[in-house]
């Protein structure tokens, strides 16, 4: 019995990608089947970075092969290309930078900034290249988390070279002043300070650049959502109530100014203790997921209140880069996967692939 393309197909139809939430051949991620005898070749293209998945994902899609009548050898070749997602507003993406991916937060305190340095490092971890902005201009905390002390050069005098930590490129406001100086600034310097950290540094080739935004909905937020050509946002929370309630307030936020929110991350979820094991939700639970179903976003994940993420972040050796295959790490690897993820199936820009055409009179 001669095996077809059409079974193959409704093979890979069977598997449900836990970070797309769909099957492979409708995301589009199939890129070519072939027959050849009894030997099934596919070729899978994913539109995230999915290092720490591919042998799970291979595993998973031989056996729905090897399940066909007829097939007894299987060639899956898995990779993935990152795309240039639209962003609000019509605007085009910086240069330099496919994806703009802003982590806000409606109140402080739920351990964003915290979030967004261990999301960017997942990010890279699993293939891509990141660089992390640090956009709290009141209170700078991605120099002392990434461990990067100095300031930034600039070969010209006018843009600003990245400060690399931990594999990625990062830009504070905290680089260019002392650790205990207060910024005492009003709202339009603020914004100011943003737009020319931003746009002044000289991003090399980032697939995804991270903003942790200052909490709240000030004029930091809106700068960001008006100004600047976001592909999406992360909102994160606690399973608190005071928290969620903020967290709604920057989730509509986004909608109303057209920014996609990619999905809520629930932080301090769930406490164990370290001497006797006793679990405990300490601040509520399910909180954010009941959040995600509320206003229809997806859920993105659960991190634990575990001091070594506190312990780490302070000395500045973030948990995914400490102990990449650490409970915590693992689960903030699944986090980026699936942030990414959702941002793949969404509307792709190519206006960097249209020539600029040019009317002369000759």
């Amino acid at each position: 019995m001669s095996v077809t393309k059409e079974q193959v197909e409704e093979a890979l139809k069977q598997y449900i990608d836990p970070h797309l939430d769909k099957d492979l051949v409708s995301a589009g991620a199939v890129k070519n089947i072939e027959v050849d005898g009894d030997t099934a070749k596919v070729k899978i293209v994913l539109g995230f970075p999915a290092y720490g998945y591919v042998d799970q994902l291979a595993e998973e899609l031989k056996k729905r092969l090897d399940a066909i009548d007829g097939v007894n050898n299987t060639e899956i070749e898995i990779s993935w290309e990152i795309a240039s997602h639209s962003v609000q507003g019509g605007m085009n993406p910086l240069e330099g930078i496919k994806n703009v991916i802003a982590v806000a937060s409606g109140k402080g305190g739920v351990g964003k900034s915290t979030t967004a340095v261990n999301l960017a490092l997942a990010l890279q971890q699993e293939g891509a290249k990141v660089g992390i902005l640090d956009a709290d201009i009141y209170g700078p905390s991605i120099p002392r988390m990434l461990g990067i002390t100095g300031k930034p050069e600039s070969q010209d005098g006018k843009s600003l070279e990245p400060m690399g930590g931990h594999g990625i490129q990062a830009m504070s406001i905290g680089f260019m002043i002392d650790e205990e100086t207060p910024m005492i600034w009003r709202g339009p310097m603020v914004t100011q300070a943003l737009e020319q950290l931003l746009r002044d540094t000289k991003w090399k080739n980032l697939d995804y650049l991270i903003i942790d935004l200052p909490p709240g909905t000030g004029d930091v937020q809106l700068t960001l959502a008006q100004k600047v050509p976001v592909s999406g946002a992360v909102i994160v929370t606690t399973p608190q109530d005071i928290a969620l309630l903020d967290a709604r307030k920057g989730l509509k936020m986004f909608e109303k100014v057209e920014v996609p929110v990619l999905g809520i991350v629930e932080n301090m979820s769930i406490h164990i203790c370290s001497e006797c094991g006793h679990a405990e939700h300490i601040f509520g639970e399910g909180g954010g997921s009941r959040m995600s179903e509320e206003y229809g976003v997806d859920f993105l994940g659960a991190l634990p209140l575990d001091i070594n993420i506190r312990v780490n972040a302070d000395g500045g050796h973030p948990s995914v880069a400490d102990d990449p295959e650490s409970k915590a790490s693992l689960i903030y690897r699944d986090i980026a996967r699936r942030t990414a993820a959702k941002l793949s199936l969404r509307q792709k820009d190519f206006s960097a692939k249209f020539p600029n055409i040019v009317i002369q009179n000759n």
